[in-house]
Formats: C-alpha cells, structure tokens, sequence
C-alpha cells in the first residue's frame, strides 16, 4: 500500500516541505567553498563502513543505528565526495545522551541547521576517514524518512539516478560557488522523486 506523499513531506506541518540539502541556510551554516560533482567511487561504501567501525562501538549503549544516506550512498551515483552519516536515537528525549557522548569524543551539536528533526554535529575525529558530515534523528524523524525513501528510490532506478547525477553535474557547473543555489536547482527534482517513491509504496 502506497504511503501518502504528506506523511513524508508535511509531517512537520511547515508550509514548503524542507529541502534534503546539503547545508542549510542561516547561522552555523557550513561552509562549502566549491561544489565539485565526481564520478562514484566504489570505495564509498567501505570508507562509511571504516567510519562506522570506529563510531558505533562507542554509541551503541545510546543509539539504535548508524546510517549512511545521500549521494554517495547510491552506488552509480555521482556526488561531492563527503559521507552523509546518521546516527538514530529511539526518540528525541534520547538526544541529549548522544549529545553528551558526542562531546567526549570532540563533536560539538551544531543545532538543526534549519531541517527539523535533524541534529548536526561538527568537529571530532578527522583524520584516516573521509571527509563527512555527521547527523543525530529520532528514529520517526520526517527527514530521515526522506533521506531513506529518496535513496533507496535511487538505488533502484538507475535512470533515476542518471537524471539526477546530470542535474547536479550541470548545477555544479552553473553554481560552483553558491551552495544555495546549487541545493534550490536540486529540490524540484528531489520532490518529484519522493512522490514517486511515495506511490510506488515506499517506506522505511
């Protein structure tokens, strides 16, 4: 059974659906000085995994799961090479555990960024892993809902993803130093694709 495009977009009751983005807008934004687009790296998934065998064992006792979302989590898929890592607490009351834990391994929350239900850290260990970027959400968190549905779309569409890997080429292209404009070219594409994956019955 279809789930409804609403309990995905609007269940945070906001007007405009909030963008799966790269960066938000506002304070605390991060900072990207040039948007490069490059070819899938078959060694994406084993540098999340690298990072994961680090992580988990450390916040396991106060997580439910670390999981790796965006562009670089399509295998195929064309991204700027920079891990999207999720950690989901059981709900939002569990969050200020895995802040507090996150702290004594150097992270520091960064707030939500502007995408509610999503809580972002900078800081902590850098060096041996790839560049990432590091979440925390409640397991029913909407934007993890997205981000799930919208990459598991994509890893089953091929044409999908191609379409999507074209528009981002040519948005990087257009954009390379405006990382606003470079997420507000990539949005249309982005709501099309979870309606589409909404109607086909996705889910999490």
């Amino acid at each position: 059974m279809a789930i409804p495009i609403q309990h995905f977009l609007f269940e945070n009751k906001l007007t405009t659906p909030p963008r799966i983005s790269d960066n938000a807008r506002g304070k605390g934004k991060l900072k990207v000085r040039t948007i490069i687009i490059e070819s899938c790296n078959p060694s994406w998934p084993g540098e999340f995994q690298k990072f994961r065998d680090w992580l988990w064992p450390r916040v396991r006792d106060v997580a439910l799961d670390t999981v790796h979302v965006g562009s670089t989590s399509v295998p195929g898929l064309a991204a700027k090479p920079i891990l999207d890592c999720v950690l989901v607490v059981e709900s939002a009351g569990a969050l200020p555990r895995l802040v507090e834990r996150l702290r004594g391994l150097g992270y520091e929350h960064d707030g939500d960024g502007g995408v509610p239900t999503r809580e972002r850290f900078k800081g902590g260990p850098r060096d041996g892993f790839m560049t990432y970027y590091l979440y925390a959400c409640p397991k029913d968190s909407p934007e993890l809902k997205r981000q799930i549905l919208f990459r598991d779309f994509l890893r089953g569409h091929d044409v999908a993803r191609d379409e999507y890997a074209a528009l981002k080429q040519s948005l990087a292209e257009k954009h390379r130093h405006d990382i606003d404009a470079y997420t507000d070219g990539k949005h249309g594409f982005i709501m099309g694709i979870l309606e589409r994956a909404a109607k086909e019955g996705g889910a999490m």
